[in-house]
């Protein structure tokens, strides 16, 4: 390159100014020295402790944009489900029940305007329950019909479990984002899972993914610890009890191919006890 080609100095020195200027940098130098390792031996001052604000009242009910009930408190909503789930004598009525159900907020968040609630035999022996639906459950108003779901069924087909599993989730709306369900929006749902369970008896239950296996099992680890375990769930009065193993989300597994091997392990390891005989008395 001739000299002539070459940026000048005045251009170089006014690039990296421009440089410095975009990462922040506002002075090359102080007007004093500053001894960075002297500075470094002071402790820094304690940060004042947050102030303590009254906790308000939890409202009767929350208005949506465009002035839409989203509905009551928790604990208003978890008694409605309660009732509503009770009165439920059918899987048809207990699908109307929920679809009727105001008490949710992620009715008005995040959904469409139809529930999403189950797909399945309704007398399986295998529950599978994961967390909540996705945006193309929330279109076609039934669970795991995604990417997600369509491995789901790939997997129990290898398995040998096509036909014999009711699929549902911790929630029957889909969250805003796809993010996961918070644990107060699974409380209020829950009267309506635990109806479920009831209705359809099953034998067990394989929970997908860790918000509904720490929901279900009121447990705090992560789904890398839990999964391939089994674990009792108990009904809300402790009437019912049933064989639970938490594993790996399909989703997950989209993400992670590698760990498909883990997760068909614990289908394998809950198909092998699903099918083996009844011990005589």
């Amino acid at each position: 390159m001739s000299a002539a080609a070459e940026p000048s100095n005045a251009r170089l020195a006014e690039s990296l100014l421009a440089f410095w200027a975009e990462a922040g940098i506002d002075s090359v130098l102080a007007d004093e020295a500053v001894d960075r390792i002297e500075a470094g031996r002071v402790a820094p001052p304690p940060r004042p402790p947050p102030p303590v604000t009254a906790l308000a009242p939890a409202p009767a009910g929350r208005i949506a944009p465009g002035g839409r009930p989203v509905g009551p408190d928790v604990a208003t909503a978890i008694a409605q489900a309660q009732a509503a789930a009770a009165a439920a004598g059918s899987l048809e009525d207990l699908v109307a029940a929920i679809a009727a159900f105001e008490g949710c907020p992620l009715r008005y968040e995040g959904a469409a305007t139809k529930a999403v609630v189950l797909r399945g035999d309704p007398k399986a022996p295998l529950m599978v329950i994961g967390e909540g639906p996705g945006a193309e459950e929330d279109a076609r108003g039934e669970p795991f019909v995604g990417r997600a779901g369509r491995l789901l069924d790939r997997m129990l087909m290898a398995a040998g479990l096509e036909g014999r599993v009711l699929i549902t989730n911790t929630v029957f709306w889909r969250p805003p984002g796809n993010r996961t369900p918070s644990p107060a929006e699974q409380a209020v749902c829950a009267p309506f899972l635990e109806r479920i369970v009831q209705l359809v008896q099953p034998r067990m239950l394989l929970l997908a993914g860790g918000a509904s296996a720490k929901s279900l099992l009121k447990r705090e680890e992560g789904i890398l610890s839990l999964r391939g375990r089994w674990f009792e769930w108990r009904s809300a009065d402790g009437a019912l009890e049933l064989p639970a193993m938490p594993t790996l989300h399909p989703a997950f597994l989209l993400r992670q191919p590698g760990a498909k091997k883990r997760a068909w392990i614990d289908l394998l390891t809950l198909t092998e006890r699903l099918d083996r005989p009844d011990r005589p008395h």
